[in-house]
């Protein structure tokens, strides 16, 4: 990872190494993991004023066949399953990792109930829902659909399934931000670690002040004051996880194009540049998520590179910046 160095096309300077993989949650599933606040957040989303947090069920899976560290909150509520993702990074592939969920939720769910019999079995309805706070332009809203990945389109198909993405950086979705306090801080306290890492302060620098500034200011006070450790732990973990996801796939994309220019030479430089920047796109999407993964689970760059394909001089070049 990298240490003590300044990206000029990411802007940030970090100057922590590995944080500890011990934290399983990121920002915003500690600010939704009380149920007070994750019935604010329903409330805010459905126009409802539910007061009792006895009615919520938490269904989140712990498994650890899930992101190394957690970013989803999964409930039922009034006859409804309702699973809250935040991401950072846009992901057209969220339908069928929702589809995955949803399956292991049910099955959980339905693991005491006889499912042969003629009698219906009643399952709550599932409703997708990701807070989309990335620095990648994006409008307010958009729905995903799981049809668009089917490699045969259909005008009519089997199986749907929805995925709502709002945009919940600072002036977009203001209705929904003003309904739910906590979406609205959670939103401005990113935007404060954003500002500073502009400024090029050291991320450890940036996420520390914007804990002070947005204390002072009664911004995620009581979360940030009881948290503050874990906060600046977990925040900057994530910044510097963000990095390196972005450089992985540029670095990859990079590859894929020098890897078409070559085969340009046979069949036209032109056209060959527009094969390798494809397929530089197919590897960062497919490649950067697993590469990253198997980093953070303490594989070795070596091992990486024997369950990846890729070269030890590609990874070595990403992961070290």
């Amino acid at each position: 990872m990298v240490t003590n160095r300044r990206s000029e096309q990411e802007g940030i300077v970090t100057d922590v190494p590995n944080v500890a993989r011990s934290y399983k949650d990121r920002i915003f599933r500690m600010v939704f993991r009380e149920k007070k606040a994750l019935l604010a957040l329903y409330n805010a989303m459905n126009e409802t004023s539910y007061e009792n947090e006895d009615d919520l069920k938490v269904t989140t899976l712990e498994s650890a066949l899930y992101l190394e560290m957690k970013n989803d909150v999964s409930f039922v509520l009034y006859d409804e399953l309702l699973l809250y993702e935040h991401q950072s990074t846009k992901n057209p592939n969220l339908p069928l990792r929702n589809l995955f969920y949803v399956s292991d939720v049910y099955s959980e769910l339905t693991k005491d109930v006889f499912l042969y019999g003629s009698v219906p079995v009643q399952i709550p309805e599932p409703k997708f829902v990701v807070f989309y706070n990335g620095v990648e332009s994006m409008q307010e809203r958009e729905v995903l659909k799981l049809s668009s990945l089917y490699a045969k389109k259909e005008e009519h198909v089997s199986l749907e399934l929805e995925t709502l993405v709002l945009n919940v950086n600072i002036g977009y979705n203001k209705i929904l931000m003003e309904r739910c306090r906590q979406l609205n801080d959670y939103a401005q306290f990113v935007s404060e670690v954003r500002k500073r890492l502009k400024k090029k302060m050291l991320l450890s620098e940036a996420v520390n002040e914007a804990v002070e500034d947005c204390i002072q200011r009664g911004i995620l006070a009581e979360f940030l004051s009881k948290n503050r450790a874990e906060v600046v732990k977990v925040s900057i973990y994530e910044y510097d996880e963000e990095k390196v996801k972005r450089m992985f796939k540029e670095e990859c994309m990079k590859l894929g194009m020098e890897q078409g220019i070559e085969q340009g030479k046979r069949i036209g430089i032109e056209q060959g540049k527009e094969i390798g920047i494809e397929q530089g796109k197919e590897i960062g999407i497919e490649q950067a998520g697993k590469i990253f993964r198997l980093y953070l689970s303490g594989k070795s760059e070596e091992d990486i590179a024997r369950e990846t394909g890729e070269t030890i001089e590609m990874i070595h070049k990403v992961l070290k910046g």
